[in-house]
């Protein structure tokens, strides 16, 4: 794991241990909680709860990407997120991240004081590498193969891992030479974004790989099919969603991106005991 830290619009967020990041998002439709804080104030509330809970930074997003999602242009997405961003970045003690793959957004986000961009099209978007240098902000790169409406139609790889490691290194290479230095990096595998059940635990199974890239790796599986789709009951996916967590921080995950936070800290506590017993 990389022992570094993001400067988050003067907010930083070490990573010399793992760190959870606590998901809200202002949709109508997210696969998990769309609609629960589509309210400006719901939302302000659920990010406080998170925090308190333990997250050490707060992702807002206000477009869903879930399989099958139908896209949302720059002014909806800027409606529904700039209010909550301005408040919680003027209240919270911990980062703001925004979930965000158009440039417009990005700009409007920094200037409320959002302190990281996350964006799951890796700023392959017109003019989103241009965007995001602009704000001196530190950027998430995520994997995904196609696009959201189509990308579980039929993900194929000859080898996931090496595949997705590669994408990746291609797009931390643009970022640089767009201006964006590598401390201002992370990268995210994308799990269950263009890929099979079977793709996301080769995935998670070889997420050590991914970490020799020397760049923070995000791992984000928190209710997601994978973790659906090896459960015998329906009601366990908070359990299981922080096991999955507590594994990816074993396999030297920097940031866990997690829905349900409290639970996440304690399996957290016990897997950086087992990775540093010695500071115990």
């Amino acid at each position: 794991m990389s022992e570094s830290s993001l400067n988050c619009a003067g907010k930083i967020l070490d990573l010399g241990r793992p760190r959870i990041m606590g998901i809200v998002n202002i949709t109508p439709d997210s696969f998990s909680d769309g609609g629960q804080f589509i309210d400006p104030d719901r939302a302000i509330a659920r990010a406080r709860q998170l925090v308190d809970e333990g997250a050490h930074i707060v992702d807002i997003g206000g477009e869903s990407t879930r399989p099958g999602a139908a896209p949302v242009d720059a002014d909806t997405e800027i409606r529904r997120i700039i209010p909550v961003v301005e408040r919680l970045a003027a209240e919270l003690p911990v980062p703001v991240s925004v979930d965000t793959s158009k440039p417009a957004v990005m700009r409007a986000a920094a200037a409320a004081g959002a302190g990281m961009i996350n964006d799951v099209y890796a700023l392959r978007a017109p003019g989103a590498l241009e965007a995001a240098a602009e704000t001196g902000l530190p950027v998430c790169l995520m994997h995904m193969q196609g696009e959201p409406r189509t990308m579980q139609q039929d993900p194929h790889y000859d080898d996931v891992v090496a595949e997705v490691g590669a994408f990746l290194a291609e797009r931390a290479a643009a970022c640089v030479a767009a201006g964006i230095g590598r401390e201002r990096i992370v990268i995210d595998p994308g799990f269950g974004f263009g890929k099979t059940l079977r793709h996301n635990y080769r995935l998670l199974a070889g997420l050590p790989e991914l970490v020799k890239s020397a760049l923070p790796v995000l791992v984000g599986v928190s209710r997601k099919s994978m973790i659906r789709g090896v459960l015998t009951e329906p009601g366990q996916r908070t359990v299981a969603s922080a096991a999955a967590a507590a594994l990816a921080v074993m396999h030297g995950a920097s940031v866990v991106r997690v829905h349900d936070v409290a639970e996440t800290a304690a399996a957290l506590a016990v897997a950086n005991a087992t990775r540093a017993p010695a500071k115990l």
